[in-house]
């Protein structure tokens, strides 16, 4: 090899080692997304498994849907947003908050009537819902928590809403709800199966879902997150195996068909 050829090709290795150092590397990026409060702990273990999996990272913000409603209505900078119903993903699009057809049904969330006292719920949650000694009976705020309204539609299909009206107490979440009643000051209460699906203790009753509006929940890419890859990849992770492995584990159904 002459002088000149091994000077040119010193060079040319010199010119790939500088692209390669100029080119962008891909960057991880951070993934913001806006949760209802029922699926706190699920969206948890799945935000762990996303991560595990490297490359990106993901911050959640909980409450009730509605209110995370209000929050992405008044410019919110969240990416995603996994609803506790499908009325507000379906608002969210219909009013250019959120990616066209980017919606689909994560979960089926499930309704249950939860005491920590053992004694308090038999076999039929309607008789320990009617009984003499019921003072307050917890549920999520009806307005702006879908669980919350679920609740509500079971009282009146068991007609007790007039007997149980001045007893009620309301949480701001679902979350809330749970801890009125697990700390005993409510004596029972509506929560997510979810919350409860880990308690040994105390005493439940699964709704049976024919007295309730099907609770579910829809995710809905927004448009702040419309060019996040991050957001993009969480919600593709949603919809695999590992997070429906994660989100049946806490008692949520799965949608064959996944649209909202």
């Amino acid at each position: 090899m002459t002088t000149r050829v091994r000077a040119r090709a010193r060079a040319l290795g010199l010119g790939l080692a500088l692209l390669l150092v100029a080119a962008p590397a891909a960057r991880a990026e951070e993934a913001l997304i806006a949760v209802a409060a029922n699926f706190t702990a699920a969206a948890r273990d799945i935000g762990a498994a996303f991560e595990a999996e490297g490359g990106h990272s993901v911050t959640f913000s909980f409450g009730s849907t509605g209110k995370l409603y209000a929050q992405i209505a008044h410019g919110a900078p969240f990416h995603a947003f996994l609803a506790a119903d499908v009325a507000r993903p379906e608002k969210a699009e219909a009013e250019g908050l959120a990616v066209s057809g980017s919606r689909f049904t994560y979960a089926l969330g499930r309704l249950a009537l939860y005491s920590p006292d053992p004694d308090r719920i038999g076999t039929d949650g309607a008789v320990a819902l009617a009984a003499d000694d019921v003072d307050r009976l917890a549920i999520a705020n009806p307005v702006t928590a879908p669980y919350g309204a679920a609740a509500l539609e079971v009282l009146a299909a068991l007609d007790l809403t007039d007997a149980l009206r001045a007893r009620l107490v309301q949480g701001d979440t679902i979350m809330q709800t749970h801890q009125f009643v697990v700390t005993g000051n409510v004596p029972l209460g509506f929560v997510a199966l979810a919350q409860i699906v880990g308690h040994t203790d105390g005493s439940r009753w699964l709704v049976p879902q024919d007295l309730y509006t099907p609770l579910r929940q829809d995710a809905v890419l927004l448009r702040a997150g419309a060019d996040s890859v991050a957001a993009r990849a969480f919600l593709d992770f949603l919809r695999g195996p590992v997070a429906r492995d994660i989100i049946t584990g806490y008692g949520y159904g799965l949608d064959d068909d996944g649209r909202g």
